[in-house]
């Protein structure tokens, strides 16, 4: 008697070696590397009687998966790794078939495959899994139109890594993870959400918007893929608040934090108004316990209020250099001192100003205030200024708070403050560095604001303000109604361009859409905090981004250590912001400019000018943008997108990969990972990130940043033997090039906590 195998109802029956060979086959088909009888015959070693299909699927998966990399020998006695990238597709096809029938078993339906949709969605809408906007803004003919449009083949553009991503975490499934949804499901009913407010030409964007996610020549931000067509659909990635300096704001943005993390996003939060450890309050000297206690509490929040009960929350909390608390501040993570004043899963993060970089580099001393007495004493609050070319505000006041006999100031060396960054950095990856006058010389809204931290990433440069109370109404009901002052709460709406599938000539009509895809986030998106809400609409800010980026490198026969991948850069991301704003002009002519475009340097020209676009292209456009308007006040930032680059089998935002080649072991299985399109030809054009020397990547940042009307979460990476003084050079020069924010120092001896939120 042969093996008998356990189905998925229960019974057992023998097994069917010709139906095991044929599904092996078709598996194989086409990927002339994998010969389906070699994966048959390792699997068959691996068959015990009284297994389950289930099981016997993994073998299948698991054993293909395994020949991406093995050892073999060369002839000559060594034993040597072959790679063979394309059972990474093998695994991926019979991942999906297991999908394909648990999905048949669901919708109960009998082809292999997909089923109806139009059944699909009225079975989610009942289940309350999928929102009810399907259902009555769409008809049943353009249900069965749009289901008629998916294309079940393009499932095989993913590999294993990412279709088993996409299952795990983003497919709608039923109460208790059962599948339901399948891959291109998912991206028509993403399509679907975005193209809601096209109106009579919904469908015919569905379908344009499907293509772009579908052909993986684009990936949307994390609570898009996951949240889009659900019933609560919060869209966004991030989020920024500014916290003043009171118990009231304090705890407010404690409570948005609260709101946002629960639904996905991560918060960015500005401490800097907040007084320092020992200053007065309400007269009373000594009193103030710093800004350390808030941060705890905001650490706390992260913990306990996770992400889609997929992982804790994340904030990133930033603080001026010249505040009194930095010492404390800048090793909030690391391992030595008073663990009560640490906060282990809060991201630090230092606003630095160019009178510190100036004082740094001439080896001069720097002074620490307290931002409460500075305004007591001097009238003006030193945070709300900053260097703006020839205008130097913050300077001016920085110095005059520097001669005041009435400051209690701190002098310390310039270089030890920055040895305590580097300290912090090489041990945690952190303080990230936000090089505030940069970064404002080069807001376009400058006119209605100031920006005074990024996200979590640090791609996001926004404006960003206070929300204060107001007053609070009790009525003759005892119902007590608060009003609040409302400041700016940047929300984070992200995309990237695939550069790794993309063709140059394909760029211009793939932004186009993009910018309107995400453009309807704004208006959709269920907003988990009101003040988010009314900053969007004044902004309608978005942060358009890029993955893939060495991948496009390698495509293009470019190094990543040379002049020919400067060149490249800054032509690649020029045209990239050319196309987003021109398809930002374009779509304020049909729908009207945002409402703070009056005044802005978009307005001006200004914008223009300071990066010398004086073609005739840019000339152009500049006066169309004048006429004409731009629907979104901000328009570009490249987040690090992780995991979405992983389902598009890409390489990661801008970063150049990690490895070549490693295993990953996850629950006692062992998953070899390549990076994209690896083979003889490209082997050599991938060069490794701690094997890079890091100037070339603050030159490419920069080449890239001139184009960028926000910034890059842009990381630096060092290995344990990087000199103290080479990773001084590093953050220096890049303040000189004009980067406006460094995200992880990424230490070879340490790992790094990735934000899923921004992934994009």
């Amino acid at each position: 008697m042969g093996i008998m195998i356990k189905k998925r109802d229960g019974h057992y029956e023998p097994l069917s070696v010709e139906k095991t060979k044929k599904m092996i086959a078709f598996a194989c088909l086409g990927l002339d590397n994998c010969d389906p009888i070699e994966l048959e015959m390792d699997c068959k070693l691996q068959f015990v009687d009284g297994m389950s299909t289930k099981e016997i699927q993994k073998i299948l998966v698991q054993t293909a998966i395994e020949k991406v990399v093995q050892k073999v020998d060369d002839g000559f006695g060594n034993m040597v790794n072959r790679m063979n990238q394309d059972w990474q597709f093998v695994a991926a096809r019979l991942f999906l078939f297991d999908l394909y029938k648990e999905a048949a078993i669901m919708r109960k339906y009998k082809a292999f495959g997909y089923g109806n949709f139009p059944a699909l969605v009225h079975t989610l809408v009942d289940q309350k899994r999928y929102a009810d906007f399907f259902v009555t803004e769409y008809t049943e003919d353009e249900l069965q139109e749009l289901g008629d449009y998916i294309k079940p083949k393009r499932d095989y553009l993913f590999n294993y890594e990412g279709i088993k991503l996409l299952a795990d975490r983003y497919l709608v499934k039923g109460y208790d993870k059962e599948i339901f949804e399948l891959p291109q499901e998912r991206f028509m009913a993403i399509a679907m959400h975005l193209a809601l407010i096209e109106g009579d030409r919904k469908v015919e964007f569905a379908k344009k918007f499907y293509d772009l996610m579908s052909e993986l020549k684009m990936t949307t931000a994390t609570p898009t893929l996951a949240n889009a067509g659900t019933p609560f659909h919060q869209l966004s990635s991030c989020f920024i608040s500014g916290v003043g300096d009171n118990l009231w704001s304090i705890y407010d943005v404690n409570g948005k934090f609260s709101r946002v993390s629960k639904h996905g996003g991560a918060l960015g939060i500005y401490l800097g108004k907040v007084r320092a450890l020992n200053s007065d309050i309400r007269g009373y000297k000594n009193s103030s316990g710093g800004v350390i206690p808030w941060v705890r509490l905001y650490n706390d929040t992260a913990v306990a209020v996770d992400q889609l009960g997929k992982r804790k929350g994340g904030a990133t909390v930033t603080l001026d250099i010249w505040h009194k608390d930095f010492y404390e501040f800048v090793e909030l993570r690391t391992n030595n001192g008073d663990d009560r004043r640490k906060a282990h899963d809060i991201f630090p993060a230092i606003s630095v100003p160019d009178i510190f970089m100036e004082r740094l580099i001439a080896r001069q001393n720097f002074t620490l205030f307290d931002p409460h007495e500075v305004e007591q004493v001097m009238g003006f609050a030193l945070e709300d200024f900053y260097d703006n070319g020839d205008e130097k505000e913050f300077t001016k006041h920085y110095l005059m708070c520097e001669q005041s006999p009435d400051l209690h100031g701190i002098e310390v060396a310039a270089l030890d403050m920055m040895k305590k960054i580097m300290r912090s950095a090489v041990e945690t990856g952190t303080p990230f560095i936000f090089f505030r006058d940069t970064v404002n010389r080069t807001n376009p809204n400058k006119h209605a604001g100031m920006i005074y931290a990024s996200n979590l990433c640090h791609e996001i440069a926004q404006n960003v303000g206070f929300t204060s109370l107001g007053e609070e109404i009790i009525d003759e009901n005892g119902n007590i109604t608060t009003k609040t002052v409302t400041g700016d709460m940047v929300t984070c709406n992200l995309n990237s361009i695939n550069l790794g599938r993309i063709e140059d000539e394909e760029l211009e009509a793939n932004i186009a859409l993009q910018i309107r895809m995400l453009d309807n986030v704004i208006s959709i998106n269920q907003f988990p905090v009101p003040e988010a809400k009314v900053t969007s609409e004044k902004y309608r800010a978005i942060g358009l981004g890029t993955s893939g980026y060495h991948h496009y490198l390698v495509r293009h026969q470019l190094t990543w250590e040379s002049d020919a991948h400067i060149e490249a850069a800054d032509k690649l991301f020029e045209n990239i912001a050319y196309y987003a704003i021109k398809a930002s002009m374009e779509l304020a002519k049909e729908k009207g400019a945002y409402p703070a475009f009056k005044g802005s340097e978009w307005e001006t020209g200004e914008y223009f000018e300071r990066r010398g676009y004086t073609s005739e292209r840019w000339q152009k456009l500049r006066e169309d943008v004048a006429k004409y308007g731009l629907r979104n006040g901000y328009l570009m930032a490249i987040a690090p997108t992780g995991s979405t680059s992983n389902i598009a089998n890409t390489t990661a935002g801008i970063d150049p990969i990690f490895k070549k080649f490693f295993i990953e072991e996850k629950k006692g299985s062992f998953t070899p990972k390549t990076a994209p399109d690896l083979n003889n030809s490209t082997f050599w054009l991938y060069k490794e990130a701690h094997t890079i020397d890091q100037q070339w990547s603050i030159k490419a940042c920069a080449a890239r940043q001139r184009h960028i009307d926000q910034a890059q979460s842009f990381n630096l990476y060092i290995t344990p033997n990087t000199k103290a003084k080479e990773i001084l050079d590093l953050y220096v020069e890049a303040y000189k090039q004009g980067i406006k924010t460094i995200y992880y120092i990424r230490n070879q001896s340490i790992e790094m906590d990735e934000c899923t939120s921004c992934s994009s």
